[in-house]
């Protein structure tokens, strides 16, 4: 009997892995180019540093695998990391602290629990955050490092999302319950109706946010009119949209957005492409202090790896080698073998893709096809051309002629 995987999961797949480590290899190089520093925290945690003064919304604890760390260990419950941004805040107030500002990049799985079984219980996410105080200039250099990432990986049509966690929490106060509120930005028909019944004025007010998008300081000024004591929120975004714009970056207010972590405090946004989520993030000034360090500004975002994988084709990856090489040598002699190894490893140290035949291979795909004996004959496929008789240094001086 066969045993299938666990539900929920997901198998790469060699294809998919190429697709996974191109994915990585571009966010990488955006971030270090852009000064971050790669780090890792630990698949296991503690509970309690996702239960810290709400660090978690209770809906997503409900879905993290938790379990007593026996075994002469803490006897404390731990979980497997459900979130990338928590750890991270963690770990500077363990280690990075004394600085005045951190520039961290990770590339992590991440765990939750889904019920239906249709939906990953392990995610990878890549992860940028920024910590110290970079004010609103620091929110809009995340947006656009995402967004080169994104372009670098060749997804285009891609929109940003904006919207604010004070413009959330106000409007919470304003409804008076957070299960209503969801309702409004869920966009339930019965949602409204239910509002009117208890406050007939806000239900039309919020008809002007709920459903409704736009772009621009005239937009937000005109909202900033019917809701003056949320100000503060709708200065952080005019700020954050006039250097969008600056940056001829493609974006749009859905203020009814952002809710679903707790520590969001400022700026959020989220990054669509044809209605699948790519990512998000956004500013989290009151997180660090809450799993145990000084008051701390910081923002970050991440992207989803497995929604960016679904919209990408094998194709689209750029192969970097300088070629793929099939050596096949005429028998199993080991000064035959000997050569043909000190072969492979000086071609692969100039960056070609090299195969030694271990049974009967087709030879489709490869560019050239290496064989013989104490002398090498080779098959260029692309020119149709053959050669025989060559020593090693003739092999890379053919190959190298024909770049």
């Amino acid at each position: 009997m066969k045993i299938p995987r666990c539900k929920g999961t997901r198998d790469l797949l060699p294809a998919d892995m190429a697709l996974f480590r191109h994915i990585e290899r571009i966010f990488m190089d955006s971030c270090i180019k852009w000064g971050y520093k790669e780090v890792r925290t630990p698949t296991l945690e503690y509970l309690h540093l996702f239960t810290s003064a709400g660090t978690l919304t209770p809906e997503m604890l409900g879905r993290v695998y938790s379990f007593l760390d026996w075994d002469g260990w803490s006897g404390e419950r731990v979980v497997l990391r459900p979130d990338g941004t928590i750890p991270i805040a963690r770990l500077y107030g363990e280690c990075l602290s004394e600085g005045s500002l951190a520039k961290l990049c990770y590339i992590e799985n991440l765990f939750a629990f889904e019920g239906t079984g249709q939906e990953s219980r392990e995610r990878w996410e890549c992860g940028a955050e920024l910590i110290g105080d970079t004010g609103i200039n620091g929110d809009v250099e995340l947006i656009m490092l995402a967004l080169e990432v994104l372009k670098k990986l060749c997804v285009s049509g891609v929109e940003v999302r904006l919207s604010h966690a004070g413009l959330i929490r106000g409007l919470l106060d304003e409804v008076g319950s957070s299960e209503l509120l969801q309702k409004l930005i869920d966009g339930k028909k019965d949602a409204v109706n239910e509002l009117k019944g208890v406050n007939k004025e806000l239900a039309k007010k919020l008809s002007l946010i709920f459903g409704v998008t736009g772009k621009g300081k005239g937009y937000l000024d005109n909202l900033r009119a019917i809701f003056p004591n949320l100000s503060a929120a709708f200065d952080d975004l005019v700020k954050v949209t006039e250097l969008l714009d600056g940056a001829g970056c493609n974006y749009k207010l859905h203020l009814a957005s952002g809710l679903g972590f707790e520590y969001y405090t400022g700026t959020v946004f989220q990054l669509y492409c044809r209605e699948a989520k790519l990512g998000g993030g956004g500013r989290y000034d009151e997180l660090i202090p809450l799993v145990g360090d000084g008051p701390t500004p910081a923002s970050g975002f991440a992207l989803y790896v497995g929604h960016i994988m679904d919209l990408m084709e094998p194709a689209e990856i750029v192969d970097i080698s300088a070629g793929k090489i099939l050596i096949k040598p005429a028998s199993d002699d080991v000064d035959v073998l000997k050569r043909f190894y000190e072969l492979s490893t000086r071609l692969r140290d100039i960056g070609y893709v090299v195969e030694i035949e271990l049974c009967s291979q087709d030879e489709a795909g490869y560019d050239w096809i290496i064989s013989g004996g104490k002398e090498f004959d080779v098959i260029e496929k692309s020119g149709d051309k053959e050669y025989e008789g060559l020593s090693v240094d003739e092999v890379l001086q053919r190959l190298e002629a024909a770049r």
